[in-house]
């Protein structure tokens, strides 16, 4: 008895008489995420605290951090921003503990007008402190050239 294989070599064809494709396109794929990216590079700069501050210079380097910190800002007539809620000096940290989400763990950055007095800032950093919160941050922006030296 002889079996016949139909020619193909035992290997056997779909109802059209073709192999199926064992391809994906990614194209498509490709695509979205190019649009994506374009979209998220645009939103990015727009999701920064919207109190205008004249933030001072520095030569720090950006401290790195995986969630988004609580931001204090002082603007140059001394009024203080809870995020972007304007809040008085007595009333910052209630609010502070209750809207932080990791306890006393929370990062908090504390923007500040250059022309701001230095014992406005220190007053709100020392209110903050003792209320237990160990991660407090002052937020400059980076000197474009060197100073001199002396």
């Amino acid at each position: 008895m002889a079996f016949s294989s139909g020619g193909s070599g035992g290997r056997k064809r779909g109802k059209f008489g073709r192999a199926p494709m064992a391809e994906i396109n990614v194209t498509p794929m490709v695509d979205v995420m190019l649009v994506l990216l374009i979209v998220f590079m645009v939103a990015a700069p727009l999701l920064t605290v919207g109190v205008p501050v004249d933030l001072p210079k520095t030569q720090a380097a950006a401290l790195s951090g995986d969630n988004e910190p609580l931001t204090i800002s002082i603007d140059a007539k001394g009024q203080i921003f809870l995020q972007e809620t304007t809040v008085t000096a007595d009333e910052l940290v209630p609010r502070l503990t209750a809207i932080s989400k990791n306890g006393y763990e929370q990062r908090i950055f504390v923007r500040a007008d250059s022309q701001i007095d230095y014992g406005t800032v220190m007053d709100v950093m020392g209110r903050i402190s003792s209320a237990g919160f160990a991660k407090v941050g002052l937020v400059t922006e980076t000197q474009t050239d060197a100073p001199a030296k002396k």
